[in-house]
């Protein structure tokens, strides 16, 4: 069951959050410095790309177009999450990683041009650039947050990475705000937020240089890190098709698709009920909630409780909040559809629904931190934290290509999405339930085996 077989379950438990001895290290070679550099890249690529989708199809005055483009980007990232692991093979973790934070910019500019000129094509184009590159920047970065941090800071280090994600939607909010405060009416953004996003996106690069290469990350706990694939690109994807059709695997598919396919709902959600003014405000303040709860979760995850206990709460605690948004999400959107309103904050009615866009930027934040720390405990060495971010990230873009383009047309955009998800999210509890309720069991602590694993690399080394 485990990598030690002389150790009980609950032994290999708490061993997973026991610190070991700490190690001297260099600040820039250290994981909190590769979170810290991690999460700018993230802030600076898809954090600005949520925040103008936070303001509701990417600031347009009407989403639909935008929801066309952004399913186009969830298709190519499919195709580019799956062939990551053959990119990394080539040119390694961290230009895998700066190459796909060059497609944003493009993005950023398509919308633009959208949105003053009412032109489309360079919409859809960006949109593309964006999905080729995009596919391998989460597949890089997700592989990053699984193998730099120690076992012990797991979840600090999640909860740290993914703050910067909605850092990107609390500035690109705080921006529109200051820019739109007067704006209490429905309609686009105005053009100088744009400016502003594309000269952000374009840095993304330029950040990604600074991250450490997996051989130098120096840790506190002495392992070294091994984030590389050493195999022929038959191999890989004999490899990743394996692993996409393995048990564990399809039975948290669910679970993702559940958790992303909620993005479009909750964006185009801000779009249609409220003004550019109150679209700002809930861009915001939602990013300042999800930053608070996200690293709450993750301190959690990173306790001294048994992993088996650990991962139990964690999935009644963030799964039973997702229930009950959804109802009130669907009573709500239910009269929204027959009234039509547009909510400005002052005006009656705006607290029943305002509410509801915060909780669902928290939840989505606290079911991309589960869903983390699930498939961290199913990767066996170091290979398959490739393979398992890259199918992770493609069956994120899976639903989100789904559920933007369902997004784009106008019944689903107002209502029959938010059904929709709500019965994701019903059918996806019993499998990952499954899935989860042996983690820490007979699925052991796979972080602590990998740890265990390439310690003993290299101590035979030494020896």
């Amino acid at each position: 069951m485990t990598a030690n077989k002389d150790l009980s379950d609950e032994e290999v438990a708490n061993d997973s959050v026991t610190p070991p001895a700490k190690y001297p290290v260099k600040w820039y070679r250290s994981t909190f410095y590769n979170a810290l550099i991690l999460g700018l890249c993230n802030f600076l690529a898809p954090g600005i790309w949520g925040a103008m989708n936070s303001l509701g199809g990417g600031g347009a005055s009407k989403p639909y177009l935008v929801n066309t483009a952004n399913a186009l980007t969830f298709c190519l990232m499919v195709l580019s999450c799956f062939f990551g692991s053959v990119v990394v093979k080539f040119i390694g973790i961290k230009w895998t990683l700066i190459i796909g934070t060059m497609g944003y910019a493009p993005y950023a500019a398509g919308i633009y041009t959208q949105v003053r000129y009412d032109s489309d094509w360079l919409t859809i184009f960006g949109a593309a650039l964006c999905g080729l590159s995009a596919g391998l920047f989460w597949m890089a970065e997700s592989a990053i947050a699984l193998a730099y941090p120690e076992p012990h800071n797991q979840g600090r280090f999640l909860g740290f990475w993914l703050s910067f994600r909605v850092g990107g939607q609390i500035i690109g909010g705080a921006i529109n705000l200051g820019v739109n405060v007067d704006r209490n009416t429905a309609g686009s953004v105005s053009y100088v937020v744009y400016y502003i996003f594309i000269v952000l996106q374009g840095l993304g690069p330029f950040a990604g240089l600074l991250l450490t290469q997996p051989a130098n990350v120096q840790r506190t706990d002495g392992v070294p890190v091994k984030l590389r694939i050493a195999n022929d690109i038959w191999y890989e994807i004999k490899a990743m098709t394996k692993l996409l059709a393995s048990r564990n695997f399809v039975l948290i598919i669910p679970l993702i698709w559940q958790a992303t396919f909620s993005e479009a709902v909750m964006f185009t959600y801000n779009s249609l009920w409220f003004s550019v003014r109150a679209r700002a405000l809930g861009s915001f303040v939602s990013g300042i909630m999800a930053i608070i709860a996200g690293n709450l979760l993750g301190a959690f995850l990173d306790s001294r409780i048994s992993l088996r206990l650990r991962s139990r709460v964690g999935f009644f605690v963030v799964l039973g909040l997702q229930g009950a948004w959804w109802v009130w999400g669907t009573v709500v959107v239910t009269d929204f559809h027959k009234k039509q309103p547009n909510f400005d904050w002052v005006d009656p009615g705006f607290g029943r629904g305002f509410p509801l866009y915060l909780f669902w930027v928290v939840g989505f934040q606290l079911n991309y931190m589960f869903l983390y720390f699930v498939v961290g405990n199913l990767a066996r060495d170091e290979e398959e934290v490739v393979r398992i971010a890259s199918l992770l990230r493609g069956m994120e873009s899976a639903s989100q290509a789904v559920s933007y383009g369902l997004s784009s047309v106008s019944i689903m955009a107002s209502v029959g999405s938010i059904y929709l998800n709500f019965g994701l999210w019903a059918i996806a509890l019993y499998p990952a339930w499954l899935v989860v309720k042996e983690i820490g069991v007979s699925l052991g602590d796979k972080k602590v085996e990998r740890e265990n694993h390439a310690a003993a690399e290299v101590r035979t080394a030494q020896s």
